[in-house]
């Protein structure tokens, strides 16, 4: 199932579910027996969603075309928002552009930053290029939103604790990202601005049967102005999501409503493909992530 957060007509942000070509109101159709947003929904995500497949299937739910509707991003207010590194392609890319060698420490363990989980922009949300920006740039990843909590959790045992999947742009301010880091912290004010996510998170069900290597074979692409920059896909990566989430909990206990970025699929940056490739981004330019399986999720830049 893709469940998203929309637009009701009456203005407020409600949370649902898509069904073909209309979007489902989960608290409408429940008649309250599910809460009205999506971090309430996966507070209790298996009891509700023993609610939503008893009433997926009945007639006459409470449906909004999905043409006419808006979307907002699936999870508006995260519990928290980290973000790995998990392709070594990536890595390779950005320490060979930088003149460095990629750590031998990132072989040992999945790394991750934290970002902030207050500035999620939605589908169809405009991004502001930074003031003292002059290097914008995309990054094409793919994230898991965590339904069950947990601390400590092993990798064998971290898929229960997975609600789903959505796309993630991990927009990068290079060059101020740059600078901050050279004193050996961030990135922080480089990262901070603004995060996309969306269009829906996928319940993790829909992706078991494309499982390939550590990840999943999904086709991944970064278009800027209609035209295909980056491609990639995600099992490509090196750390599955169980390791990143084993890491993460290591004596620190996971949220429902935590997202965890899977960090930037090979070339799928504009650092990684070069001038050569694509300029900087620069107001006006319309940047959207493709996954298959997933949707598309597209901003302005301003």
């Amino acid at each position: 199932m893709k469940f998203v957060t929309f637009f009701h007509p009456d203005g407020q942000k409600k949370a649902g579910w898509l069904s073909g070509d209309f979007v489902i109101d989960m608290n409408e159709a429940s008649n309250g027996q599910l809460p009205d947003n999506m971090a309430d929904f996966l507070e209790n995500a298996e009891e509700h969603m023993t609610i939503v497949n008893d009433i997926k299937n009945q007639a006459h739910l409470p449906a909004f075309p999905v043409k006419d509707t808006r979307l907002a991003a699936p999870l508006p207010n995260p519990n928290s928002f980290r973000d790995f590194v998990a392709f070594e392609t990536h890595v390779k890319n950005a320490t060979k552009r930088s003149g460095d060698e990629v750590a031998p420490e990132w072989y040992e363990m999945p790394i991750f930053y934290f970002s902030n989980a207050n500035a999620m922009k939605g589908p169809g949300e405009q991004v502001k290029r930074p003031d003292r920006c002059e290097r914008l740039d995309y990054e094409l990843e793919l994230a898991c939103v965590i339904g069950k909590k947990g601390i400590n959790i092993k990798a064998d045992e971290a898929e229960e604790h997975i609600f789903g999947y959505t796309i993630l742009n991990d927009w990068s301010a290079r060059d101020i990202q740059m600078k901050e880091m050279k004193v050996l912290l961030g990135p922080a004010k480089g990262k901070d601005f603004a995060t996309s996510i969306g269009p829906s998170i996928v319940t993790k069900d829909e992706f078991e049967s494309l499982k390939s290597g550590k990840g999943f074979d999904l086709e991944m692409t970064a278009s800027i102005n209609g035209e295909v920059i980056s491609s990639g896909n995600f099992k490509d990566v090196y750390f599955s999501f169980a390791e990143m989430i084993e890491r993460a909990s290591e004596e620190v206990e996971l949220q429902p409503g935590d997202i965890i970025g899977s960090g930037t699929v090979g070339f799928g940056c504009l650092m990684e493909t070069g001038a050569e490739a694509y300029r900087w981004l620069e107001p006006g330019d319309d940047v959207e992530l493709q996954i298959a399986g997933i949707g598309s999720l597209k901003n302005k830049i301003v």
